[in-house]
């Protein structure tokens, strides 16, 4: 088995490190990954201008910077890389829980994976005042890879681990609250002014959502698809608001 390994903090991230050392006991590995922090970054792609595939010293793994965006990086890397059978990407310093998913580039290589026509996998773990217990956090790692990639119906799975040792593993849906998002201004040592964009959660979580199973230290597994029509929405729609009868003739 190929395994592609990818991350949005960046090719020097510990996080990347991990994973991709933990991946090495399921099959060859090759990480692929921007060549700076490209956090929140979303499934933005490099459009206007060319991208750079550089090899870069890896202790024990063969490793390949780029710069570009998460997505970039898998494009690209399964392009240079022929016959890749699963995208890993993270570990990522911050959780990508709730509406993160909508942002995350972590996220966004797995997605891109799957847009392929490949199995993607995202790990996330909270970012706190120090690095993560990667050799905690690794056996976990390997127990969540022992499940998933063997279930080969699931094509794109979103995993985020707890700070601390885990308690267990769960199924988890994507938890769905509203946000009062908040333009904040300062100024910078010049006087300058600047913002920063924050956000205050104005709903509680809801229970077995991924944050309901990170908040009670279990790691959490959801499984995602690419199609983000609302069936039942539009059966009903179709139903109550035809438009077949519309003619601007």
């Amino acid at each position: 088995m190929r395994i592609l390994v990818t991350n949005d903090d960046g090719i020097y991230s510990p996080g990347v490190a991990a994973l991709a050392e933990v991946a090495a006991k399921f099959g060859e590995v090759r990480i692929v990954a921007p060549h700076v922090e490209m956090s929140s970054a979303g499934h933005s792609i490099t459009a206007a201008r060319p991208l750079s595939y550089k090899r870069t010293p890896m202790r024990e793994i063969e490793a390949y910077r780029v710069n570009g965006t998460p997505a970039d990086c898998v494009t690209l890397g399964v392009s240079q890389w022929q016959h890749v059978d699963l995208v890993l990407s993270g570990i990522n310093l911050g959780s990508n829980l709730g509406n993160a998913l909508w942002h995350s580039g972590t996220l966004a290589g797995a997605k891109q994976a799957a847009l392929l026509g490949l199995r993607g996998i995202a790990f996330s773990t909270p970012a706190t005042e120090t690095e993560p217990d990667f050799e905690v956090l690794k056996p976990w790692v390997a127990k969540v890879l022992g499940l998933l990639i063997p279930a080969s119906e699931l094509v794109l799975v979103n995993v985020n681990l707890p700070a601390a040792m885990p308690s267990g593993i769960l199924w988890t849906r994507q938890s769905v609250r509203h946000y009062d998002g908040k333009v904040v201004p300062a100024n910078d040592p010049m006087g300058r002014p600047h913002f920063w964009f924050t956000v205050i959660p104005v709903e509680e979580t809801e229970e077995d959502t991924d944050r309901w199973a990170i908040e009670r230290g279990y790691v959490s597994m959801t499984p995602l698809r690419l199609d983000l029509t609302d069936e039942a929405l539009l059966k009903g729609v179709r139903i109550r608001r035809p438009v077949e009868s519309i003619s601007f003739a």
